[in-house]
């Protein structure tokens, strides 16, 4: 494990950054080697070094589309597996209680289990043949040079041994790609090596995701893959509910800022009544459960500023989870992640050994819209902190007048979904055709829809801050 074979890359992480980083890196190095501290291979379960797989996911739109380049024939692979795949616009959408009109908006979704999801990506970079995963390996530190300017590998030590962990080793790499997560430790190494920690923008939700699977009826969902009530400040419970296999669903209850919902069955079945739809009640009360509910809880969207940083050690570069986490309700920690492996493809064809610094500035820039969407979505909510500038503010008051309009208008639902599938950049939105659509409808914020209990009664609302 040593010896140098010179034109290696060594991405640290095995989920879906480390893996879609691995197939990029693929073209341009002789060797690339993934390291993970859980066993990767043919596993199709959640793990422990990803608990977060257990809930709902969904590959959306531009994600989607980077997957099918990266891996030709992915998407009917996945069909013949059984996976679901639909247009994004025609899933059964509520904000605000009220439900978007559908539109055919030709952006697919595939809600396959985020572990079958990986499994199938896993598989097609193992059989790429210059790479190689290291599995059940914990990521000890970096290796450098003398005098930290240069990261020449990693120290990585066995884990799981029956003697107890193995020895020390190093892998040597030209480049080291961090992306283990939001748990990354590379900060820290960066702080022992000399250099500055990135700042850190915190957007803290308290959320908690309580997921239960379900033998499926076709009746559940009239015709549609996923019913998605989504959390608003008037209406702060929110659910993903979907297909994810021929006769298996899935429920992610969400609940923010203290509000988690309950883990025994009969506290999150309460949970689901008090929806502001009835729908998802409607299809799972008399269900029969496949498993217990479990809890994951997100405590805060993280963004690591690392592209300010005045100094940062060559052969060193972070993507995924590791430069910025997301809230998981607006799903978008997969696309981002494959749009930043485009990046690293980009960066790697002008650069074999690409600067640090100016890859870093690249990821910022392909975070700014999808942390413009779901930091400033999040502070709509009175209890979140955070700054509230004047953009966040005008941003957010307008976003109510779109969905509903998008209630009105299928036109509103496609523009909509192309931002949220992160095809269009938020300011697509404010094109003048679309806002003469929107204050056709809504000149004014609505106020938000009354919710409806499962037997039909309306309940009052809470209305959000102006």
């Amino acid at each position: 494990m040593n010896s140098r074979m010179g034109n290696r890359a060594v991405v640290l992480g095995g989920s879906m950054a480390g893996l879609l980083a691995a197939r990029v890196l693929a073209e341009s190095y002789a060797e690339v080697v993934v390291v993970d501290r859980d066993r990767l291979l043919g596993v199709r379960e959640s793990r422990r070094g990803a608990p977060h797989t257990v809930h709902a996911h969904g590959l959306h739109a531009r994600g989607h589309l980077i997957l099918e380049e990266l891996f030709p024939n992915f998407t009917a692979e996945l069909t013949e597996a059984g996976v679901p795949t639909g247009d994004l616009g025609e899933m059964r959408w509520y904000f605000n209680a009220r439900k978007l009109r559908p539109a055919r908006t030709g952006l697919l979704s595939v809600t396959a289990p985020r572990p079958v999801l990986e499994d199938h990506v896993r598989g097609r970079v193992a059989a790429l043949p210059n790479v190689t995963f290291l599995e059940e390996h914990s990521v000890l530190g970096l290796a450098a040079t003398a005098d930290g300017g240069r990261i020449t590998g990693v120290r990585v030590q066995r884990r799981l041994r029956e003697d107890g962990d193995g020895g020390e080793d190093v892998i040597e790499g030209d480049l080291v790609i961090d992306a283990s997560g939001r748990g990354s430790r590379v900060p820290a190494w960066l702080e022992e090596l000399g250099y500055q920690r990135p700042a850190e923008e915190r957007v803290k939700v308290d959320l908690a995701y309580t997921t239960r699977h379900y033998r499926m009826r076709p009746e559940m969902f009239d015709g549609v893959q996923s019913i998605n009530p989504v959390a608003s400040p008037a209406h702060p419970r929110g659910a993903f509910f979907g297909q994810v296999g021929p006769d298996k669903c899935i429920l992610s209850l969400t609940g923010i800022l203290g509000d988690h919902p309950p883990t025994d069955p009969e506290g999150f079945l309460e949970y689901v009544r008090s929806l502001p739809v009835p729908d998802v009640y409607e299809a799972v009360h008399d269900a029969e459960p496949l498993d217990e509910p479990v809890r994951f809880r997100f405590a805060a969207s993280v963004r690591r500023r690392y592209e300010r940083l005045t100094r940062f050690p060559d052969g060193l570069l972070v993507l995924g989870d590791a430069f910025c986490s997301f809230n998981p309700v607006y799903g978008q920690g997969m696309s981002v992640a494959a749009i930043e492996a485009m990046a690293l493809r980009d960066q790697l064809r002008r650069e074999p050994r690409p600067s640090p610094r100016p890859f870093l500035a690249q990821v910022a820039r392909v975070v700014d819209a999808p942390w413009e969407i779901s930091a400033g979505g999040d502070l709509d909510f009175p209890g979140v902190e955070g700054p509230r500038t004047v953009k966040v503010r005008m941003g957010n008051a307008y976003m109510a007048r779109l969905q509903y309009a998008a209630t009105k208008d299928a036109a509103v639902t496609d523009g909509f979904m192309r931002v949220a599938g992160l095809i269009d950049p938020p300011t697509a939105l404010m094109r003048p055709s679309m806002v003469a659509r929107v204050l056709r409808h809504a000149v004014r914020r609505p106020p938000a829809g009354e919710s409806r209990s499962p037997d039909g009664r309306s309940g009052p609302v809470r209305q959000p801050s102006r």
